[in-house]
């Protein structure tokens, strides 16, 4: 049982330290390199859960999908020069006064809630549940989503691949 626990405080000490570092890196590659060990962290919390579908849902489109994107975006774009970013921070103090009101409201809905367990289903009845649910109850939204998703990806392929008018070279 310590062991389980020291495996545990493992993995939210590297989730919540690569999120600290996603938030307060200067550098985009290294914001993104600890995103991936955000990811890893999120999906080991969720086998501790015992939601084994969510972790490898986590793995296959989190860190397969969005952050294999984002490194190849971050190093495609890493030579544009005559872009400026600007990065500096406005606000700290009312920002950090609201996270952490936000972070007080969810500490107490945390601590006063009555958590119920499902009781110990097996991880084939819980993955059968989400499939007859996903190709039932919820295929609408499900494909509704996929084409609004896919509708925002064309767009931004045809924004990205627009070509330049005369007035914006010169």
């Amino acid at each position: 049982m310590l062991f389980g626990n020291l495996i545990f405080y493992l993995f939210v000490a590297i989730t919540v330290l690569s999120a600290g570092v996603v938030v307060f890196s200067n550098k985009l590659t290294y914001a993104v390199f600890a995103l991936l060990f955000t990811f890893f962290g999120v999906a080991g919390l969720y086998v501790f859960l015992e939601a084994d579908f969510l972790a490898a849902v986590q793995l296959l489109i989190y860190v397969g999908g969005v952050l294999v994107l984002l490194l190849f975006g971050v190093m495609l774009t890493n030579k544009i020069t005559d872009v400026r970013i600007s990065q500096g921070s406005m606000n700290r103090v009312i920002g950090g006064l609201i996270a952490l009101g936000i972070f007080g409201i969810l500490a107490y809905v945390a601590v006063t809630t009555v958590w119920n367990s499902s009781g110990g289903r097996s991880i084939s009845e819980t993955v059968n549940t989400i499939g007859i649910l996903l190709m039932t109850k919820w295929l609408l939204p499900f494909e509704v989503a996929s084409v609004l998703l896919l509708a925002a990806l064309i767009g931004a392929a045809m924004l990205a691949r627009r070509p330049r008018s005369r007035r914006e070279s010169s």
